[in-house]
């Protein structure tokens, strides 16, 4: 009964990545239209897209992080 717990919790942990899917779309998709609107600004808005990548990233990196802690201990 606690293996089914722990791949339960596991399961709900990892559905946090289909939210960090689609926060990276939306930032590049962002992107490219802000781009297309404002060539002049691609270099500046290219920066800030990385940092928004960035941070998205490592929100699901920690949540499969979290999912290996409860599927592994």
């Amino acid at each position: 009964m606690e293996e089914a717990g722990k791949y339960i919790g596991a399961g709900t942990a990892t559905i946090s990545l289909l939210g960090v899917g689609i926060g990276i779309g939306l930032i590049f998709a962002s992107l490219l239209q802000g781009i297309s609107k404002n060539a002049y600004m691609t270099r500046t808005l290219f920066t800030y897209a990385i940092l928004g990548f960035a941070l998205t990233e490592a929100v699901g990196l920690f949540s499969l992080m979290i999912s290996f802690v409860i599927l592994f201990s």
